[in-house]
């Protein structure tokens, strides 16, 4: 079979045949992708393909086997998922994983990107220079002055945490 006969018998029977998978899958999108693992399928042999009597009919049981494959995969995964429920629901971030993202976003966006690309994601000062199309100085000097600002930011005591801490002690001022 050419290239064009298989074009043309694709063009042809794959409307008719997602529709009919359709009927037996009740899902479009799972029909769509069944007929058309079948068609590629089909497609790797396809010198001996139009010498079956019935080539529509073998992509369709292709097709249909594939589906029910789906299925099969799909029961067994819910199966394993109800014998193993999941693990307890990680904790949230905690207070200095929320100061440190808080501080981030006081950057400027510059800085904040060669920080977080230098330190939380462990490139060297070249790697982030070449990511951001900056110099190495330039990144140099953003390191620097983003570091700065986020030692200030982070050390810095909360707004009035000295009456905090008063009230939490039973003190007042």
């Amino acid at each position: 079979m050419t290239e064009d006969e298989f074009d043309a018998f694709y063009a042809a029977a794959f409307p008719r045949l997602v529709g009919q998978l359709y009927a037996l899958t009740g899902d479009h999108g799972e029909a769509q992708d069944v007929v058309q693992e079948a068609f590629v399928r089909a497609w790797d042999r396809r010198d001996s393909f139009l010498a079956d009597q019935a080539p529509e009919a073998w992509i369709r049981t292709v097709a249909l086997r594939l589906a029910v494959s789906r299925w099969r995969r799909a029961r067994r995964w819910l199966d394993l998922v109800r014998r193993n429920p999941p693990a307890d629901r990680v904790p949230g971030p905690g207070p200095e994983h929320t100061a440190l993202v808080q501080a981030l976003r006081t950057l400027p966006e510059a800085q904040r990107t060669a920080v977080v690309l230098h330190h939380l994601c462990d490139l060297s000062v070249e790697q982030v220079a070449s990511e951001t199309g900056s110099p190495v100085g330039t990144v140099k000097a953003r390191l620097s002055r983003g570091r700065a600002a986020l030692a200030a930011r982070l050390s810095a005591e909360p707004e009035g945490g000295d009456e905090r801490s008063a009230k939490e002690d039973g003190r007042v001022r």
